[in-house]
C-alpha cells in the first residue's frame, strides 16, 4: 500500500492522540473530515493502523518497577516459542528477538521488587530459558508514543 505524506501526518496525529477528531485532523492536514475518515478507514483495512488503545501510566496503577531482561535460550528456540511464552506473563510489556549474545530482550513491569522477582522467576521457569541477565530501570529519560514524522 502506498502511504503518502498526508497519511503519515494523519498517523502521527493519531499516535499523539487517538481521540483527535477527524475535523481537527483535517484542519491540520488541509482535508475535510470525511476525507480524513476515508483515509483512516483505508489505513485500518490495510493493517497500517492496527487499532486504537488507551495509554495507561504504569505508576497510576502501581506498577512502578521495571526491568529489561536478556533471555538466553537452549537449542533452536524459535521467535514463535518466545512470543507465546512471553504473552503468558502479564508483567511483560514488550519482547523482542535481538542480535548479540542474548536470544531475546524482555521488558517487564511490576509493582515492586518482590513482584519483579516473582515475574522473573516465572519467566526463568520457561523450559527453553537457560539463563537471564537483568537490568533494572532507575528512571525514564525519553519516551515516544509511536512512529511517523513529528507533528509539532
Amino acid at each position: 500500500m502506498q502511504i503518502d505524506g498526508v497519511d503519515q501526518q494523519i498517523i502521527a496525529l493519531l499516535v499523539a492522540d487517538a481521540r483527535t477528531s477527524y475535523a481537527d485532523i483535517g484542519l491540520r492536514v488541509s482535508l475535510s473530515a470525511p476525507a480524513v475518515k476515508r483515509r483512516v478507514d483505508r489505513l485500518r483495512s490495510t493493517g497500517v493502523i492496527k487499532g486504537f488503545t488507551a495509554v495507561v501510566d504504569p505508576a497510576a496503577v502501581g506498577w512502578t518497577t521495571e526491568a529489561f531482561v536478556e533471555l538466553f535460550c537452549a537449542g533452536r528456540t524459535t521467535p514463535a516459542q518466545l512470543g507465546a511464552a512471553t504473552r503468558r506473563h502479564p508483567e511483560v510489556v514488550g519482547a523482542y528477538t535481538v542480535s548479540g549474545e542474548a536470544d531475546a530482550l524482555v521488558h517487564l513491569r511490576a509493582a515492586d521488587i518482590g513482584h519483579l522477582e516473582a515475574a522473573l522467576e516465572r519467566l526463568r521457569a520457561e523450559p527453553f530459558v537457560t539463563s537471564t541477565r537483568s537490568t533494572i530501570v532507575l528512571s525514564r529519560l525519553a519516551e515516544s508514543p509511536g512512529v511517523g514524522p513529528s507533528t509539532r
